[in-house]
């Protein structure tokens, strides 16, 4: 049975999974079964966009698609703060903690339901088979994480074109994935980015340890469906000047969340 809200976008500012039945089988093996159903949706996903038929609207099917079939294993969600999504009234830069794949699959069909989005992704990414079409198709901005200064420029180039055309971006300043909160490995691009674009700065803090990190292929990892995937979308936050007071105001709305919902389990 499906553990999926009735409604999406929810009306109000919180989606809560509904509970529903899991077959015993799915809860002693729920990675196996969620793994063929999601791959099921990144191949339907890809073929698409092979054929430039991958708009933003199946871009969001495709991922709230995956964000269901991680409830029908038994993953319970819990998201807060979409109210300041559906009040913006320009595109902004979503601010974000990086924990795990499973924000970068789920976040399209969140924020995308609301107003057009896309990512800052890494080249080798671009270059996974299968994956790569779908990434391709939704015009990510490409950085090397080789040459920071030429990082740096591309994501103020590209990124204010496409938020001074109406497609807001998600910016995890973490260089890598990280289970734990480190302020000091959270740079500021996403305010530097907000003030240079002239829109807002939303910050948002993710709890997404359920999707863990494989050990032959760190994408497809352990599904454990005992831990509530938790995210929680800040008020807009005005950038003055370069941002400074503003990534500070992100990274206490940021740890504070984290160190609530981690005091809970």
């Amino acid at each position: 049975m499906e553990r999926v809200g009735a409604q999406w976008p929810p009306s109000g500012h919180v989606y809560q999974t509904v509970p529903g039945s899991i077959s015993p089988l799915i809860r002693l093996f729920p990675a196996m079964a969620f793994y063929s159903r999601f791959l099921r949706v990144i191949f339907k996903a890809s073929t698409a966009a092979k054929h430039g038929r991958y708009d933003g609207a199946a871009w969001c099917r495709s991922s709230l698609d995956i964000l269901r079939a991680l409830e029908a294993v038994g993953v319970h969600f819990h998201i807060t703060g979409m109210n300041h999504l559906q009040q913006l009234e320009s595109p902004c830069v979503v601010v974000a903690n990086h924990m795990s794949v499973m924000e970068t699959v789920i976040l399209p069909g969140i924020i995308q339901s609301f107003r057009p989005v896309t990512f800052i992704v890494k080249d080798s990414l671009m270059q996974y088979p299968v994956f790569k079409h779908v990434l391709a198709a939704r015009h990510p901005i490409v950085v090397n994480r080789i040459n920071p200064r030429q990082d740096f420029k591309t994501v103020m180039r590209q990124g204010t074109t496409l938020l001074t055309t109406g497609t807001s971006v998600v910016v995890f300043p973490q260089t890598t994935r990280a289970r734990y909160f480190d302020p000091e490995k959270f740079n500021s691009l996403g305010s530097k980015l907000a003030a240079r674009a002239n829109v807002p700065a939303l910050p948002l803090a993710l709890l997404t340890d359920a999707w863990g990190t494989g050990r032959l292929v760190k994408e497809f990892g352990k599904i454990d469906s005992r831990k509530t995937v938790r995210l929680a979308f800040g008020p807009p936050l005005t950038v003055e000047a370069r941002g400074a007071r503003q990534h500070q105001e992100i990274i206490r709305f940021i740890n504070g969340k984290l160190n609530r919902w981690q005091g809970e389990r």
